[in-house]
């Protein structure tokens, strides 16, 4: 058995980002996305080499157990090493269910390398004989927030497909019967970037602006969730760039929507430019005097 450079078949360096292997994921996937490329062989093969190489790099796990066997196998070909006497099977450290990744593709759909790495070997259920097709998904940050619906046609009729509140970029929402001949589809969601907030994990990030002297004095700023505006309480004295941290304002869990995580505000102070002539003289009034 010959060891598989997941890196070369995507393209991208060994010290590539997550973030950096996702995308260039996503942009192959699409090329060579079989209902794009019908009855091509090639393409469907290289297609399956697509996703099964992103089924390892896209996985810290995996991805560290896999370098972890390259730099090893590296080592053992400088010394003579041959891959027959290699021992592939002292890596399968991280595994997963062979069953459920061959179910993307039919039987066989991943190579001997992959299965014995990672696969819990055995025969495969029934479920693995239905083929299935991936298909990425575009939802906005709001719509990962609240949930969402979409119309997905399937033999001629509309299938109504739930995306469930809590999805992250990656997550896969399997639609039963839903892809060409009835078998499964495979939404892999993209979530895109929104102006308002920035994600991590679960938390949610943004700003909010308040002028100098509701900064000084106290009072009140307004801050945008997805709930609709409220109202931030800001203590005299606020400091620019300050953060206050909003319990259960962020992003719902996936696996418990009640649960959410925590909305980030870090305030941005508003200095006018312009001050009418009473203000101006006020300030200078007050800045004589001592602290």
């Amino acid at each position: 058995m010959d060891y598989k450079d997941y890196y070369k078949i995507l393209g991208v360096d060994r010290k590539a980002s997550d973030d950096d292997i996702r995308k260039t994921y996503r942009k192959l996937a699409k090329q060579y996305h079989p209902d794009y490329n019908p009855n091509d062989k090639k393409a469907e093969e290289r297609f399956k080499e697509i996703n099964e190489a992103y089924e390892v790099l896209g996985d810290s796990k995996k991805r560290s157990t896999y370098d972890r066997l390259g730099s090893d196998y590296s080592q053992w070909q400088r010394r003579g090493g041959t891959p027959s006497d290699f021992n592939w099977g002292q890596y399968g450290g991280t595994r997963v269910n062979v069953d459920d990744l061959n179910d993307m593709f039919g039987g066989g759909g991943f190579s001997d390398f992959f299965q014995t790495i990672f696969g819990m070997g055995g025969r495969q259920s029934p479920r693995a004989q239905t083929q299935g097709y991936q298909q990425e998904l575009e939802i906005t940050l709001e719509e990962a927030y609240k949930g969402a619906t979409r119309l997905i046609d399937s033999d001629r009729r509309k299938k109504q497909v739930r995306i469930p509140a809590g999805v992250r970029s990656g997550s896969k929402v399997r639609v039963a019967g839903a892809g060409p001949n009835g078998m499964d589809l495979y939404l892999i969601v993209d979530v895109q970037e929104d102006k308002r907030f920035e994600r991590r994990g679960d938390d949610l990030h943004a700003t909010a602006t308040t002028s100098v002297f509701t900064a000084i004095l106290g009072g009140d700023a307004d801050v945008e969730t997805f709930e609709g505006k409220i109202k931030l309480n800001i203590p005299a004295g606020t400091q620019p760039e300050q953060v206050f941290r909003l319990a259960g304002r962020g992003m719902p869990h996936l696996k418990n929507p009640a649960a959410k995580g925590d909305l980030y505000v870090r305030l941005k102070v508003q200095i006018p430019k312009y001050l009418n002539p009473k203000q101006r003289e006020l300030l200078e009034e007050v800045s004589k005097i001592k602290f």
